[in-house]
């Protein structure tokens, strides 16, 4: 999901020394039925699995939500430390009842809980998931979701990876019923009404063409101001840029880290920019705060990210409540 650091590589060594420490201890066992399936994840790699994992750690919050969605809390060993934050996730509740919270976790820390699946996104290299495979936890690497199509292959995926593929289908059927809803009455706004907005992120370069928030402008018929000026997401953009973009709207960000960042400070710095000040957005005030739960998104919760984005743009139609959660899982 968001806010990645680069110290992931810094596992690398103490992964190897657990690997000398532990041998063979971190193994699976077999399951006594004697039952086992096997999962090709989106890398290719094909893992097999004795019995439908009961201990899982995910190592990003948007497939901790698409777990959520389908099994109970008691299945996760650990979940993200932002989901539990109510300025950046929409599912706190859940997450509270889930003790152990994480953001980056060391080897030591993943070998200590005993998970029987690590479920990984693309963006941790290939070398640290060999590491840890060797460690011998068994590990499935999805896709770092840019649209509600990745999203849906990765429900697929860990559906069929814990053993739950029916409930897979059900989520996948909601997700469907909701983005259909929601454009349905978004493709009914005329074109000249179209407005156009600029997502500034404390992550500077996210936001243009090929991110799920760029998804998230083309399905409620918002035109994302970055992309219609060729800035593609990984791209940095700078003020002059973002002048001659001129947008009807600005999202400002708001997360806090619990409360422990100054948000206030770093949107005055933007706003009272004497360079920014010809904006239309910033002339007539408008700034939106969003629920930046299902604004970051890459869950099946990215559909609320969709209608905020409405909302922001074409108001109350779009109202929605806080804390929406899209689960078959019965809890």
């Amino acid at each position: 999901m968001r806010r990645r650091f680069s110290i992931w590589g810094m596992i690398a060594v103490s992964i190897v020394f657990c690997v000398m420490m532990a041998g063979c201890g971190a193994k699976q066992q077999a399951n006594s039925s004697g039952t086992s399936y096997r999962i090709v994840d989106s890398r290719g790699a094909t893992v097999e699995l004795t019995k439908k994992p009961q201990k899982i750690v995910t190592l990003s919050a948007g497939t901790d939500q698409i777990l959520l969605g389908m099994v109970s809390t008691q299945r996760l060993a650990a979940i993200n430390a932002l989901l539990d934050d109510p300025v950046s996730s929409n599912i706190v509740a859940k997450a509270k009842k889930i003790p152990v919270k994480i953001h980056i976790p060391s080897a030591e820390q993943l070998l200590a809980m005993q998970p029987d699946l690590v479920i990984a996104p693309d963006w941790i290299s290939e070398e640290i998931v060999g590491m840890l495979r060797d460690a011998g936890l068994q590990v499935i690497v999805c896709k770092g979701a840019k649209n509600a199509e990745d999203v849906q292959g990765n429900i697929r995926l860990i559906a069929k990876a814990i053993g739950e593929e029916e409930q897979g289908n059900r989520l996948l059927a909601a997700m469907n019923a909701k983005l259909a809803e929601i454009q349905q009455k978004t493709a009914a706004i005329p074109l000249e009404q179209r407005k156009k907005v600029v997502l500034i992120s404390l992550m500077s370069t996210y936001g243009g063409s090929g991110c799920i928030f760029d998804d998230m402008c083309r399905r409620a018929n918002v035109i994302n101001g970055l992309a219609a000026a060729g800035i593609q997401s990984g791209q940095n953009f700078n003020k002059e840029q973002l002048v001659a973009i001129n947008p009807d709207l600005l999202i400002l960000p708001a997360y806090n880290d619990h409360g422990n960042y100054d948000i206030e400070s770093y949107r005055r710095e933007f706003l009272e920019d004497p360079s920014l000040q010809t904006l239309r957005a910033i002339r007539e005030k408008k700034l939106y705060l969003p629920r930046e739960g299902y604004i970051y998104n890459s869950s099946q919760d990215m559909v609320f990210g969709v209608q905020e984005v409405a909302y922001a743009a074409y108001g109350d139609e779009f109202a929605q409540p806080a804390d929406r959660h899209l689960s078959v899982s019965g809890e």
